[in-house]
């Protein structure tokens, strides 16, 4: 297996009552948040069957968003890089995750300029993919380039489509060489070399899938693209997203995952 998927550790957040008034691109009914809890319940354990340890902080009611840990953050097995959120609302959580993150981990680096988002960055096994969205720009894009550069990482910049919240939105690295796209992402030309499986039609957002260790975890309701992915060999864990689609997050926002280098 890949070391890029070969994953140890993890860092989850509980979710907060605030999360039913978490950000959204459109309209629609808040999400339950029973719900939420327990789709967030059923992840954990998921990430744990799959093999990791997995530290759980504290809900943070001022921020309903922080249940999504993937955004604020970056983490390698050198070291993790704090970054700033594109949503002003989600500026505070930086400093609520840092703690956990210096306590991990010797080297945690800080993105000083810009904005960019987690779930706009995708890691392969040849370079580091940065989408501009609206919540990462140009500016933060480019000194993620250089903060990566330390941990000896390559890194390029490529555009997110239109109206598409965050690169992974529309995207996922399934194994070395495949990804996970929707259509009108693959219309970009962005993963030229890579080998493409597409969403199936309407289901878009099975494209917010996650590879950890052996296991493909994908959106519980999305059939068809599953019975593709099964098709092609893939073991994939289902997974309900029924109530935290309702505020655009997904399966790979809901984690830090890392691979200790104690553990390689």
């Amino acid at each position: 297996m890949s070391a890029i998927f070969a994953f140890t550790h993890a860092i989850v957040r509980k979710p907060g009552r605030s999360v039913v008034g978490g950000l959204r691109g459109g309209g629609g009914p808040d999400p339950s948040f029973d719900g939420v809890v327990n789709e967030h319940a059923a992840y954990c354990a998921a990430l744990v069957q799959a093999g990791l340890a997995v530290t759980i902080l504290p809900a943070l009611d001022a921020f309903a968003d922080s249940v999504f840990v993937e955004d604020p953050a970056l983490v390698f097995p050198e070291g993790a890089i704090l970054l700033r959120p594109g949503a002003p609302s989600r500026a505070g959580e930086v400093a609520e995750i840092a703690p956990a993150l210096r306590d991990k981990f010797e080297t945690v680096l800080s993105l000083d300029e810009g904005f960019a988002d987690g779930g706009d960055i995708l890691m392969t096994a040849e370079r580091v993919m940065i989408g501009l969205s609206a919540r990462t720009n140009s500016d933060g894009a480019k000194a993620l380039v250089r903060l990566l550069a330390k941990f000896g990482r390559r890194a390029s910049v490529v555009e997110t489509p239109k109206d598409v919240l965050h690169f992974k939105t529309d995207c996922a690295l399934i194994d070395e060489e495949t990804v996970l796209t929707t259509p009108r992402l693959a219309r970009s030309g962005v993963f030229k070399g890579f080998r493409e499986i597409l969403t199936a039609a309407g289901e878009d957002a099975a494209a917010n899938a996650l590879r950890v260790n052996d296991r493909l975890f994908v959106g519980a309701r999305f059939a068809r693209t599953i019975d593709a992915l099964d098709r092609e060999g893939f073991a994939v864990t289902p997974l309900a997203v029924d109530e935290i689609g309702k505020i655009d997050a997904g399966l790979s926002c809901m984690s830090l995952r890392w691979r200790s280098l104690t553990d390689a």
